[in-house]
């Protein structure tokens, strides 16, 4: 990446290496003052960029976020394997306490939804605003429902 590149990339908000070095200094801080000092500042720069990444997230390596941490909502009871690429204003939410637990080399679509206590298996490709309430095998596709138009007779 030549100089130019870089610069916009910071410049959008896409710049998230300072955010994950943090993330991983938080984690191995266990708990206490540190920690909290930490969650600060990690909850203030996902903020900025509109997103949010739960304290307990366990998450495997860095994710892929091709357009930063923006509208990316993460539970703090979900769990994201290696490798995985997550595209904006996707959620992965909480259900009762339990978020979905994704495996590794994941494709997370553009406004995708997770709920719940789910698996969802190693290289599944989650289409473009699905949404996701059960378990995933696999290598799996999952896509949105089809569209359908309703179209009003005029009278």
């Amino acid at each position: 990446m030549n100089l130019r590149e870089h610069l916009m990339d910071y410049s959008l908000g896409n710049h998230l290496r300072l955010y994950w070095w943090l993330f991983r200094l938080r984690e191995r801080a266990g708990g206490g003052l540190w920690a909290d000092i930490l969650t600060f500042w990690l909850n203030r720069i996902a903020h900025k960029r509109g997103g949010y990444i739960g304290r307990g997230a366990e998450i495997a390596g860095i994710p892929s976020l091709p357009h930063g941490l923006h509208g990316i909502y993460i539970s703090r009871y979900a769990s994201i394997g290696a490798g995985c690429r997550i595209y904006q204003n996707v959620t992965i939410g909480e259900v009762g306490g339990k978020a979905p637990r994704i495996g590794d080399g994941c494709l997370i679509g553009a406004n995708a939804v997770l709920v719940g206590g789910i698996r969802v298996g190693n290289g599944v490709k989650i289409g473009a605003g699905a949404v996701v309430s059960e378990d995933v095998p696999a290598y799996a596709t999952v896509v949105a429902q089809p569209p359908r138009v309703l179209v009003r007779e005029i009278a």
